[in-house]
Parts: C-alpha cells; sequence; structure tokens
C-alpha cells in the first residue's frame, strides 16, 4: 500500500500533472472572461447593430406553460415552465467557443514558433579544424593527432577566429 501512495506522489508531482492542472485553473477562469466578453460587450454591441436584439433573450417557444405567454423574457417562460428552445443562448456559446479556439491558437501558434526558433539555435561544435595542417580535431584535443601541433584551447580560438597564421613547419614531435 505504501508502494501505492509513492507511486501516485510520484507521478502527481511530475511536472506534467502540475502544468496540466495550471492550465486547467487558468481555462476556467478564462472561460469566466469570455462569458462576461460575450454576454456583456459583444452581444449588446451585435445587439444595436442589429436592431436592439437581446440575445439572451432570443427564444422559440415549443410548448406554452402553465400562464399562457407571450413571454417577455427567458426567465419569465421558464417561470412560467414553458418548453423553450433558447436560440439566444446557443449564439451565446458558439461566440465564446470562437473566442476560446482563436485565443488557443495564438497561444499554440507561439509556442511553435518557440519551439522552432529552439530547435534552429545551433549546438556547440564537438570538432574543429587544425589551424596547421586542416585535419579535423575533438573541440578539446590540446595536440593535433595529425601534426602533432599544440593548438589553443577553444576560447582562444574562437576569440581568434581564424586570426592565426600557420608556420611553414609544425612543431617537432616531443
Amino acid at each position: 500500500m505504501a508502494k501505492f501512495f509513492q507511486e501516485f506522489r510520484e507521478f502527481a508531482v511530475k511536472g506534467n500533472v502540475v502544468d496540466m492542472a495550471v492550465g486547467i485553473i487558468i481555462g476556467g477562469a478564462f472561460t469566466l472572461i469570455v462569458q462576461s466578453l460575450v454576454a456583456d460587450v459583444m452581444n449588446p454591441l451585435i445587439g444595436l447593430l442589429v436592431g436592439g436584439v437581446d440575445f439572451s433573450n432570443l427564444f422559440v417557444v415549443l410548448r406554452p406553460g402553465s400562464v399562457a405567454g407571450p413571454y417577455a423574457t427567458l426567465a419569465d417562460a421558464q417561470a412560467a415552465g414553458a418548453v423553450t428552445l433558447n436560440v439566444g443562448l446557443f449564439i451565446n456559446a458558439v461566440v465564446s467557443f470562437t473566442i476560446v479556439a482563436f485565443v488557443v491558437f495564438l497561444l499554440v501558434r507561439t509556442i511553435n514558433r518557440l519551439k522552432r526558433e529552439e530547435a534552429v539555435a545551433p549546438a556547440s561544435p564537438a570538432e574543429q579544424p587544425c589551424p596547421y595542417c586542416l585535419m579535423v580535431v575533438p573541440i578539446k584535443a590540446t595536440r593535433c593527432g595529425h601534426c602533432t601541433a599544440t593548438l589553443p584551447s577553444p576560447a582562444v580560438a574562437e576569440a581568434a577566429d581564424e586570426a592565426i597564421t600557420p608556420p611553414h613547419m609544425p612543431p617537432a614531435k616531443p
């Protein structure tokens, strides 16, 4: 039983699980913001453009309730027990989904762009040419295995960057 809890703890504290939990929490908060944006900002503006229609109260009565209609608002129809087709709430949900999908698209697009930039970043070289005989030697080598010349350290070689002029003869072998 202790091993089970230890495995669960290892799973729960992995970076992926914690990242997913943070994403779900932020997603829930973001959904509330988007719903407010749609209901409180966009729908009134769209309603003004199409002639004063309030989408949250756009509904079709399928069967009247105990009190006969017409009903001024969706809340009145539901209070009377009417069966309604809530077209306006569906439009609100579609607009909310579109906004969330667009924001997620922008987020994923940005993350993918950053990953591509990371992948393009050059790796540090593992080999370098000997400045004397031009044969390839490991970057950490202090002597060339081909001509036995003493090589500058990698930091010095980068700073000089081909400023070294090779002598006509390599140094003598020890």
